[in-house]
């Protein structure tokens, strides 16, 4: 409590009760009379008492809430207490109505008259209330300043987490770790009392032609050191024809590897009458698998890339169905390996032009030369391990450019191993949250209930990358 003279017509003394904040360092003192005086409270301040701030959810971010008490300065509040201390009185002229306002209005008074007969006042006085007013301004803007400034974390719902995610270019902003409890989540195969595992649980339908079906046992084949699925490489394909960027709207179709597939384990060393059925290749063979096809971008599009996958291996096929050229990027072979793969690759150019044709398309050879049809090998830099040929082969649907195929090379800058690596875990996230992917809402929600074992803080660097070897999906 400080004492403080009013102007007034009378002898007596107006007592006004004005709090301030003593800080700790101004608190001890050797004076038995002396106790530490409240804090200063500003008119529309709340009080407040700092508490020790709980431990946060992992679940649920908060941060803790803007502090409300505001603390003058140390050199200030100590002026402040000296002038309180050192006022003389003033007779009362008027015993209703003090002598000056701090102008600390409550906001429902704003506009309200406030121009009041001002009494003379003694310099000290005069001198103590400009340096209160000057204070109070200081502190009042230092509260506005730093409530603006508070960061404010919002609770996610599942709902959110899933729209956040709703454009294909924002596949790219997902953050590093969500990428990885989404491998995680998708890769992992669970097994259960009886030895059994989870591994034909549906956990991806994406919606294209038709429903394309992925199980879990598929997205395992992304683990380290994996070969990977048709399976994969076929949802890569349907995603990437969906893209609406004018080189898979109008220049390149992605020719899902389905029914070559289906083709070569009927045709196994490229026979063009099957061992197995005694019969030719023929596409309505295949029924479960056409409707996945896009004729209008296979008989329309200038260029057909298409993965191939035999034996343990893949490649990939570029058509340029205006000039019936064919090419074969192969990620570890500069020319075919042996005369069986010759072979194959005759009857691969085969299955391509019926293919092509069946769409409404032209025959890349007509004939009996359609069963002779030709690719030559371009010389490109590849894999580095024996299992990798699928990454190389995915990410090339994106990346090469034909025309810059010269004199049978294309140079381009390889990725190192972790790159290759660190795609594994890119490419179960981009299947996963695909928009095309109908249960895409449970694999956000399940993958964000994941705890990470490592800390992930270091996951938000941009110099941080994740490979599939860094990840225990056991």
């Amino acid at each position: 409590m400080m004492v403080v003279r009013e102007q007034t017509p009378s002898e007596a003394l107006a007592i006004v009760p004005i709090q301030f904040f003593v800080p700790a360092s101004q608190q001890t003192t050797t004076d038995a009379d002396f106790e530490p005086t409240p804090m200063l409270q500003i008119e529309g301040a709340r009080e407040t008492t700092p508490e020790t701030p709980k431990q946060l959810q992992e679940t649920t971010p908060k941060l803790p809430p803007a502090p409300t008490k505001i603390h003058p300065d140390a050199e200030d509040a100590a002026a402040l207490l000296m002038m309180a201390r050192t006022a003389t009185y003033v007779p009362k002229t008027d015993p209703g109505m003090p002598s000056f306002s701090l102008e600390l209005t409550d906001s429902s008074q704003e506009g309200a008259s406030t121009q009041e007969t001002e009494r003379e006042k003694p310099p000290e006085t005069a001198t103590m209330l400009e340096q209160l007013d000057s204070l109070v301004q200081k502190l009042a803007s230092s509260a506005a300043k730093g409530k603006d400034e508070s960061p404010q974390i919002q609770r996610e719902t599942g709902g959110e987490s899933s729209a956040k995610f709703e454009t294909p270019g924002g596949i790219n902003q997902i953050p590093d770790d969500m990428k990885q409890k989404c491998y995680i989540w998708g890769t992992r195969l669970k097994e259960d009392a009886d030895g059994d595992t989870d591994e034909y649980e549906e956990i991806c339908t994406l919606i294209g032609q038709g429903e394309y079906i992925l199980m879990r046992t598929h997205l395992a084949s992304l683990q380290a050191k994996s070969d990977i699925e048709s399976q994969i490489v076929s949802a890569i394909c349907l995603i990437l024809n969906q893209k609406n960027e004018k080189r898979f709207q109008e220049q390149i179709y992605c020719l899902p590897p389905d029914i070559v597939s289906m083709a070569l384990s009927d045709h196994p060393r490229g026979e063009f009458i099957s061992p197995k059925t005694k019969k030719e290749f023929r596409v309505e063979a295949y029924p479960s698998f056409i409707h996945f096809i896009d004729r209008k971008k296979l008989s329309s599009h200038p260029y057909i890339f298409a993965p191939v996958y035999h034996s343990g291996h893949w490649w990939l096929w570029l058509i340029n169905t205006t000039k019936r050229k064919c090419q074969i990027l192969d990620p570890l072979h500069k020319k075919a390996p042996s005369d069986e793969r010759k072979d194959i690759n005759k009857f691969t150019g085969y299955v391509f032009s019926r293919l092509i044709t069946y769409a409404g398309g032209k025959p890349l050879e007509k004939g009996e030369k359609e069963k002779e049809i030709k690719a030559s090998y371009v010389k490109i830099s590849g894999q580095k391990t024996s299992y990798d040929c699928a990454i190389y082969v995915m990410k090339w649907l994106e990346l090469i450019e034909p025309e810059n195929i010269k004199k049978g090379k294309y140079e381009w800058d390889n990725w190192t191993q972790e790159e290759v690596d660190h795609y594994r875990v890119e490419y179960a996230s981009r299947i996963l949250f695909s928009e095309m992917n109908k249960q895409r809402d449970r694999a956000i929600r399940e993958s964000s209930a994941i705890r990470l074992s490592k800390p992930s803080s270091v996951l938000l660097s941009p110099f941080c990358q994740i490979n599939s070897a860094d990840i225990e999906t056991g």
